[in-house]
């Protein structure tokens, strides 16, 4: 079977401090996803930034800069978040969702720490004075995502017609979503986003990835895809090693700035190349944007 390749183009959690490659404007997003599409990723994971500064924005009218023009030159799926960046109110992460009706929603399985304070060792100089502010506050931070939150969520864009990346921080997380799963509030199939290696959730060990897998074989039997992330250097061997367990890969400046050690990515097409050639020297193939809509049960959104 073919693997699904999500592309994550810019999130909110790396500051453009980190990486002079780091898309923020809504030109620079939408040039980036569409290579990314253009290099094999069949879902494109978006976030805006605000184009001046780069802070991590839930204003629909910047989304409106560049959603459109993804659509119109890629048949990708736009998978648009209701993660936000960190501050933000239910309604503003909300806001885009709202706006564009997406086939394709990301939504956090559960509240969680959530520290990228870490990054503040590894900037010498910033260049906006928010960035330092935005990394340290999470030391004393928690991302919300309660139960009546997610609830709310399922229930207004789900009756849109949106369906859901389940983002799974931690084995915790997955048995929410199994809560919801046996209570009908969502429908299979599940696709499950692992994520390894954020402070506060599941660390990056690959006895870690086991564990998480056996455990949604037990929970969702064949009723989820897994899809699997590793955030910052160990985004590819998790990614690979999620691949060769059956699963499906995500990279992106999300989740990594750099494309090996020591060497910043030029972009996100250059690490879905990257997770491409692994794939092909797995002798497996990425999916179609169509393979995956399929797979997804999507409906089609434009």
């Amino acid at each position: 079977m073919s693997v699904i390749v999500s592309c994550a183009v810019t999130g909110a959690i790396h500051v453009p401090s980190l990486s002079p490659h780091l898309p923020v404007t809504p030109e620079q997003i939408a040039e980036q996803a569409i290579g990314a599409a253009e290099a094999g990723a069949a879902i494109l994971h978006l976030h805006a930034r605000d184009p001046e500064t780069g802070q991590p924005t839930a204003d629909p009218e910047v989304f409106e800069r560049f959603v459109p023009h993804i659509a119109e030159r890629t048949d990708a799926v736009i998978n648009i978040t209701t993660g936000g960046g960190h501050g933000m109110s239910l309604d503003e992460r909300l806001a885009a969702a709202r706006r564009f009706q997406p086939e394709l929603c990301s939504l956090n399985m559960g509240s969680m720490n959530f520290g990228i304070f870490g990054m503040l060792d590894r900037i010498d100089t910033f260049q906006h004075p928010w960035e330092p502010e935005y990394l340290e506050m999470t030391r004393d931070y928690i991302f919300r995502n309660t139960f009546a939150d997610i609830e709310q969520i399922v229930g207004e864009l789900g009756s849109a017609g949106t369906r859901f990346e389940f983002e799974c921080y931690d084995v915790g997380h997955l048995y929410n979503l199994a809560h919801f799963a046996d209570r009908g509030v969502v429908e299979p199939p599940f696709f499950v986003q692992a994520i390894f290696g954020i402070l506060g959730g599941q660390g990056p060990h690959p006895e870690n990835l086991l564990h998480f897998k056996a455990l949604a074989d037990k929970l969702l039997g064949d009723d989820y895809v897994l899809s699997v992330l590793g955030a910052g250097r160990h985004q590819m061997p998790l990614a690979t090693m999620s691949a060769i367990l059956g699963g499906n890969v995500r990279v992106g400046l999300e989740d990594s700035v750099y494309l090996e050690k020591g060497r910043l990515a030029s972009s996100n097409a250059e690490q879905v190349a990257k997770i491409t050639r692994i794939l092909g020297e797995l002798s497996l193939q990425p999916a179609t944007p169509a393979e995956a809509r399929e797979r997804l049960a999507l409906n089609r959104r434009r």
